[in-house]
């Protein structure tokens, strides 16, 4: 099934389109949510919040990029509101911190390790961090998103990066 025939059985709200959809997609877009929020339990809310926006907007789609990046975009974007309406938030001050990764470290973890290391970061580290290191997003894209200064997502990003480090070192002196 091409993705033009998928988003046209989802308009006309053909359950097996929209069960295709899901089968092929969830996975991809709860690792999405698993990476903002604070449990699995509510990364699962959000996919289910967000496939909910995706079958009541897919006919808003317009096939300017793939399917799967336009989904994604909407994962993201609630994740950061479900962020938004907990009203977590980690006290955020203007200090910019340049740290690098131990390369050793870093190269030696695999996907699923980074992923559990980056879930003990605080979630306004964590979300600046997926947002730029993991969805590619720019500082003022994600000035915007966040309703946060630059220079606020800079030092974020900073200290996620330390964090991280921090984390990841201390992960590979376990595992020596």
């Amino acid at each position: 099934m091409t993705e033009k025939e998928l988003v046209d059985g989802c308009i006309k709200e053909d359950r097996i389109c929209q069960r295709f959809l899901w089968d092929k997609y969830a996975p991809k877009l709860l690792s999405i949510g698993i990476r903002y929020c604070k449990s699995r339990e509510d990364a699962e809310d959000v996919l289910m919040e967000a496939f909910v926006k995706i079958f009541d907007k897919i006919g808003e789609f317009r096939f300017q990029s793939s399917l799967e990046t336009w989904m994604r975009r909407v994962m993201v974007n609630t994740s950061i509101n479900k962020i938004r309406s907990t009203k977590i938030t980690d006290t955020i001050d203007n200090e910019h911190l340049e740290i690098a990764f131990n390369d050793r470290a870093f190269e030696l973890m695999n996907a699923r390790e980074l992923l559990q290391l980056l879930e003990k970061l605080p979630v306004g580290y964590r979300t600046v961090f997926n947002l730029y290191a993991i969805e590619g997003y720019s500082h003022k894209e994600i000035a915007d998103e966040l309703g946060i200064d630059e220079g606020t997502s800079r030092s974020q990003l900073a200290k996620a990066r330390k964090a991280l480090q921090e984390l990841i070192e201390k992960n590979e002196q376990v595992r020596l």
